[in-house]
């Protein structure tokens, strides 16, 4: 059984599979008896984070607020899953660096699906209304997404479904992350 937690971080344009990923991951841990907990950037920003906007600042300290909350539940001894876009790639390293002060492994999972994918899947309707100026400040429109520059696994989900890439990540999980953990 495991003693301490970790967090996987999955990042990506919206669209790419984080949600969904994040969903079949804690299904199949718990299959296996490894205790989830899912951060979504979504319900996040529904409470936690509600009082955020989205320009810049507001976009760090959703990411700080993920991050912390993630190390306090990987410290009861929980998988934290966290799906959330966190587009820029020094505040995903700083979310690691917090981790490895606190003895929490970190497991960035890249969701490489591209933009144009992402854009004809837009289950949100989202990339629609930013195109059509009824949105500002979207990721990967007019504000940047950094791609991560050493993740732990990268997961082409425009090539893969959903149980592929759950396999694929749980195989790595296991083979780097979930044997430091016992």
């Amino acid at each position: 059984m495991l003693r301490k937690g970790i967090t996987v971080w999955l990042t990506g344009l919206s669209g790419s599979g984080k949600s969904t990923l994040a969903s079949s991951l804690s299904g199949a841990l718990d299959e296996l008896n490894y205790p989830t907990c899912i951060l979504d950037g979504d319900v996040l920003r529904g409470g936690l984070c509600s009082d955020l906007d989205f320009s810049f600042s507001g976009r760090v300290e959703n990411m700080r607020r993920a991050g912390e909350a993630a190390i306090l539940i990987a410290h009861s001894g929980v998988i934290c899953i966290v799906s959330l876009i966190s587009p820029y790639h020094e505040m995903r390293e700083k979310i690691r660096s917090r981790h490895r002060q606190e003895n929490i492994n970190f497991f960035e999972v890249y969701l490489s699906a591209p933009l144009e994918v992402c854009e004809q899947r837009d289950p949100k309707g989202l990339y629609k209304k930013a195109r059509n100026g009824q949105l500002t400040g979207f990721t990967g429109i007019d504000d940047p997404y950094e791609i991560p520059v050493d993740p732990d696994i990268v997961l082409p989900t425009h090539r893969m479904d959903c149980e592929g890439a759950t396999e694929v990540l749980l195989k790595q999980l296991f083979h780097q992350a979930l044997d430091e953990t016992g």
